[in-house]
């Protein structure tokens, strides 16, 4: 990816010299007096792109992919042990660090108290401080999802004396309060960002990110894990929230991609990218901001790769058919193990890369990737445990010497989970019209068959609990791999229905010692892959989770604060689910 020009000066501009960089990339504004930043609508955006620098999530969220906390992949955890103690969730941040949540939401404040008390024109402080707005709401939200309510500082607080000390041992607000100061920053926000930016400025949060956020936040709001009793005013607002973000993002271009796979590699101007974290190529110290999700995740003996996210066999055989009907239940394309790549969804071969599979990498259009045993012994350098790898946002352009500096922009918000937040809100206040509506967008741009009643799979009159079912099954598909899945487990509270008690699982695939052609090792790149498999190789499936069988608890829907934290704020009170008296669903 090429570096883009997002603004136009840069602090060297006090020096004479010119300079430009990506809104995300590094800039050091400690030596810059603040009187001066503030005084100047240009200096005072690059004191922004600061904010983003610290704020932007990396490659998978703020949690990164981790496909080890669900059922796409697998990897020993306290979480999913049953051996989570007090301390182990540490985002709640008790540290004087700039870098913790609380510490970047202290650099936030600061921007907006300052940006308020200058000299720049009105309408340029409301967009400056409607993009800090979100990212404190950012910060917010990452907090209230783990923990509940929190303490809410919306300015800033003194750092200095024993009365400021006293001060700021602030209680933790409700809940309920939390997720309203969240929605208020991202409703000014709306107010006052634009639909969308220029091309320079690409990368910046537009107004419809501000909704779509809010959409999201609301929709975890309305969910079981905050919302037990169903409260249909939840869903309402969630509903209401999501409907706001795409009547704003379609009005400003946004929409699906054309090409699911292809998706990731379109910047500047891509209309699926709704709230996105931009990386470059840069090799400079200074402006380097390399992504690291593909060199760590395609096959090691590629090049310099890690071969990390390897799909589970659940996750494999998750993937419905081509007609949309899950493993099992479609009598047009029948599923087998043995075959299990033929005729599936067509994201099955955009996500998964299995033995045999034709995968472009390193500009070799021809490559195929092998995953088999010989005499119980890899073909590759180092095997894959599961048998799989993941190939969704793998650049087949960029080489092996290039990898490493992997330029590719993480979407943390794309149209589709706008339109899926969508359906599941619909889905909240029964409207199921709606829900149908969006589940068939996504489905007819993955490629499902439409069927001769144009449901793409779907099952006819769903019931709501069956609806939401079908969504919830839609995401883990479409956003494989991408870090939502234990999220979505998480806020409906389906950790234990899905996991636990259970094993994940992967495969061993080993080429037979009799019946082979003795020469498919220099051959099998031009051997038809179906008979390969239903004479050459046997599966076998195996364990993953070898240690224990998964124990997640119920506790950990809202995670406890760190007993340092507790130490430090004697106004803190712990959650009810571990031995305190705060009640995270008030």
């Amino acid at each position: 990816m090429k570096l883009s020009h997002i603004f136009t000066l840069c602090i060297l501009a006090l020096l004479g010299l010119a300079s430009c960089e990506k809104v995300l990339d590094k800039t050091d504004l400690g030596s810059v007096n603040g009187n001066l930043i503030f005084k100047d609508s240009v200096l005072a955006r690059m004191n922004l792109d600061y904010i983003y620098d610290q704020n932007l999530p990396n490659w998978g969220g703020t949690w990164g992919t981790r496909p080890d906390l669900s059922d796409e992949s697998f990897g020993e955890s306290k979480f999913f042990e049953g051996t989570l103690v007090v301390n182990d969730v540490t985002d709640f941040g008790t540290a004087l660090n700039a870098t913790n949540n609380y510490g970047r939401i202290r650099v936030i404040n600061m921007f907006i108290n300052d940006v308020n008390s200058g000299p720049i024109a009105q309408a340029t402080k409301n967009r400056l401080n409607a993009q800090a707005l979100f990212f404190r709401a950012w910060r917010y939200f990452d907090l209230v999802r783990l923990y509940g309510g929190v303490p809410l500082v919306t300015k800033p607080l003194q750092a200095v004396g024993v009365e400021a000390r006293d001060l700021a041992f602030l209680p933790r607000n409700s809940t309920t309060e939390s997720y309203k100061q969240i929605v208020s920053d991202l409703d000014s926000a709306i107010l006052f960002l634009p639909g969308k930016w220029g091309s320079s400025d690409w990368g910046r949060i537009t107004k419809g990110a501000a909704a779509a956020l809010k959409g999201r936040v609301l929709l975890f709001a309305a969910s079981p894990q905050f919302n037990p009793s169903g409260d249909a005013a939840k869903w309402q607002a969630a509903y209401t929230a999501n409907k706001q973000a795409y009547d704003l993002l379609v009005a400003s271009g946004y929409g699906l991609h054309a090409s699911f796979d292809q998706l990731w590699f379109q910047e500047v101007n891509n209309p699926e990218a709704v709230f996105l974290t931009g990386f470059n190529t840069s090799t400079g110290d200074q402006v380097r901001k390399n992504n690291g999700y593909d060199n760590s995740t395609r096959p090691s003996y590629t090049g310099t790769g890690g071969g990390s996210n390897q799909p589970s066999w659940e996750m494999v055989k998750a993937f419905p058919m081509k007609d949309g009907k899950k493993v099992g239940e479609s009598t047009k394309y029948p599923y087998t193990d043995q075959l299990f790549y033929k005729n599936r969804d067509p994201r099955f071969d955009k996500t998964i890369a299995y033995n045999g599979a034709n995968w472009p990498l390193n500009g070799n259009t021809a490559f195929k990737v092998w995953t088999y045993f010989v005499n119980n012994k890899t073909v590759e350098a180092r095997a894959s445990n599961t048998g799989f790898y993941t190939r969704k946002a793998i650049n087949p352009t960029v080489g092996v010497s290039d990898v490493q500096f992997s330029g590719t922009d993480w979407i943390e918000i794309r149209f589709a989970e706008v339109l899926l937040n969508l359906a599941e809100s619909a889905c909240g206040i029964n409207n199921l019209d709606e829900a149908y509506t969006q589940l068939k967008a996504i489905r007819k741009r993955a490629g499902i068959e439409a069927g001769t009643d144009g449901m793409y799979g779907l099952k006819a009159n769903m019931s709501r609990d069956e609806m939401f079912e079908a969504i919830l099954f839609e995401r883990q598909i479409e956003f494989a791999f991408e870090g939502k899945r234990f999220w979505d487990l998480r806020r409906w509270k389906l950790i234990e229905k899905t996991l636990n008690g259970k094993r994940r699982t992967g495969v061993t695939i080993n080429l037979n010692t009799t019946g082979v052609p003795a020469d498919f090792a220099t051959n099998r790149d031009n051997v038809d892959l179906d008979l390969a498999y239903s004479k050459y190789f046997t599966i076998v499936t195996k364990q993953l989770d070898t240690k224990y069988a998964i124990n997640w608890k119920p506790e950990y829907y809202f995670f406890a604060i760190p007993q340092s934290a507790l130490d430090n704020n004697p106004k803190l009170i712990q959650n009810n689910t571990w031995g305190g008296g705060f009640d995270p669903l008030q």
